[in-house]
């Protein structure tokens, strides 16, 4: 027994094609192997909130900072943490919202797009 360290969908794709799974299956199960925590600056603690909502959702987390809810502050620094396809899936429900919802979601997807 022992943790591998997978930092790259290839890697993904040759770990689970060696273990013999059925090669239909690797191109759905890679992108659950990849995991990325993703910190966002400045955020609008109200478009913090729906994010967290939409990542958990997704089985996904949001850290954001603790007095969020009470919206004391304008702005926070939030961190995204999930794997490739709770993130993607992010990116196809953020783009659905308001614009800066919709900024952010053109953001992560740039800053993943060459995740390989």
């Amino acid at each position: 027994m022992k943790i591998i360290d997978i930092k790259t969908l290839k890697e993904a794709k040759k770990q689970i094609e060696e273990i013999g799974s059925d090669p239909k299956s690797i191109d759905i199960m890679a992108p659950k192997i990849i995991s990325k925590v993703i910190k966002v600056k400045n955020v609008i603690l109200q478009d913090a909130i729906i994010i967290k909502q939409d990542m958990l959702s997704l089985g996904g987390e949001v850290a954001v900072p603790k007095d969020t809810f009470k919206l004391h502050e304008k702005t926070g620094d939030i961190l995204i943490i999930g794997n490739l396809k709770q993130i993607k899936e992010l990116i196809i429900k953020l783009d659905r919202h308001y614009p800066r919802l919709k900024k952010i979601s053109k953001e992560i997807s740039n800053l993943i797009k060459d995740v390989k």
